[in-house]
């Protein structure tokens, strides 16, 4: 059952007429002889720390360690319960859940990494607004996590999902996929639909440079959180709907890899370029030094 491109994935699926999910769990269960109640239990914990991590943020604000940020996500939920956001209920829940998840993340807080801690708020956020909006069962959930660890797998298998490798496309890049990936089964979508969500993501945050200030996780980390839990819901919609991707998964993560070593250094974490070196985050750098 082991695959190590999108493409055997797709054809495991098509052949056994399985989801990703199903592949995904069967691999675990292969590849680390276990059984599949060990690793939905396993994936069940992940999603409670997922949860939490997402939701308490929203009712009270989180002070990060470095200052940056605390009280973004709290602010966005408030908006959105006021009734005046204007994107609608499931991104407006998304972008203030998966901005929560930093907030715990940069105060030293319990996430999950998805698949890293800096984009850890992608996924959660996407899936705990679908889940909300659409009354989604915590079984399916779990099958939405399985599939995105499956594009997360293979991101990791042939590119990167380091910002340090890769800049912030590898980062919030592959997590967006990864959520977009599992939006799109947990709505109905097919395996291929999926992954074609999964590739629109990475085409459309392809070159996304990580410039973190004062080279801490926080800030733009937090808002490129929500930036990539938007892209994926739109990328979702879009494979639903029926819009194709002219170029598969396997080819644009060999395109993000590259792009990524193409990077000069300074955007590649190091916070010597981009946003770090503003003049704004400059002054900042010279009140805490």
């Amino acid at each position: 059952m082991d695959f190590k491109k999108a493409d055997e994935m797709l054809a495991l699926c098509e052949k056994k007429g399985l989801t990703i999910s199903e592949i995904m769990k069967l691999r675990e269960c292969s590849q680390f002889e276990t059984t599949e109640d060990e690793i939905v239990y396993k994936m069940q914990h992940a999603w409670e720390i997922m949860k939490e991590s997402a939701i308490g943020p929203t009712k009270n604000a989180v002070k990060s360690m470095g200052g940056l940020i605390g009280g973004e996500a709290k602010k966005l939920n408030e908006h959105r319960i006021k009734g005046k956001n204007i994107i609608g209920s499931v991104m407006g829940k998304a972008i203030a859940y998966s901005m929560a998840v930093l907030e715990v993340n940069a105060s030293m807080g319990l996430i999950v990494a998805a698949p890293t801690a800096g984009s850890s708020g992608v996924l959660p956020g996407v899936l705990l607004a679908l889940q909300e909006e659409y009354k989604i069962s915590d079984d399916r959930i779990i099958d939405g996590l399985f599939n995105a660890s499956a594009i997360g797998y293979l991101a990791m298998q042939n590119a990167t999902v380091s910002g340090a490798v890769g800049g912030c496309q590898a980062e919030i890049g592959v997590a967006s996929a990864m959520a977009a990936s599992a939006a799109c089964e947990l709505m109905g979508g097919s395996p291929r639909e999926c992954l074609d969500a999964a590739s629109t993501v990475l085409m459309n945050m392809l070159g996304l440079i990580c410039d973190p200030v004062l080279g801490l996780v926080e800030y733009p980390c937090q808002n490129r959180n929500a930036s990539g839990a938007a892209n994926a819901l739109i990328a979702a919609e879009m494979s639903l709907a029926g819009i194709t991707q002219m170029i598969p998964l396997d080819e644009m993560l060999d395109c993000m890899y590259n792009v990524g070593r193409r990077m000069p250094v300074e955007f590649r974490e190091t916070a010597k370029g981009g946003c770090a070196t503003t003049p704004s985050a400059c002054k900042l750098c010279n009140k805490c030094f």
